[in-house]
């Protein structure tokens, strides 16, 4: 007796950002899933098979740098800045009135 086996076809994952954004590749108006990609282009940034990288990541977010992104789209430098502003901000809400 011979098993059958019955393929089942996958669905997309489901999209993030409430389907209000789209994809960030050029002509693309799928929905939002990751890194500003949707499924399909994620899936061929994940395998190297995207042709170009957009510059989100690989230039700081900042006006005028051109460093490289080290952590939430900043280079060291402003990144590093950005959590000194955090901490100093929530210590500031942390302390008692006089």
């Amino acid at each position: 007796m011979a098993e059958t086996t019955t393929k089942t076809k996958k669905k997309a994952p489901a999209a993030k950002g409430g389907g209000k954004k789209s994809c960030t590749i050029a002509g693309c108006k799928r929905a939002y899933r990751a890194k500003g990609l949707c499924f399909f282009h994620y899936k061929k940034f994940r395998r190297g098979e995207l042709e170009a990288k957009p510059a989100r990541w690989i230039a700081c977010s900042k006006p005028e740098c051109k460093k490289k992104v080290f952590q939430h789209g900043l280079c060291e430098e402003h990144f590093t800045a950005w959590k000194k502003s955090r901490k100093k901000n929530q210590g500031a809400e942390a302390a008692p009135a006089a």
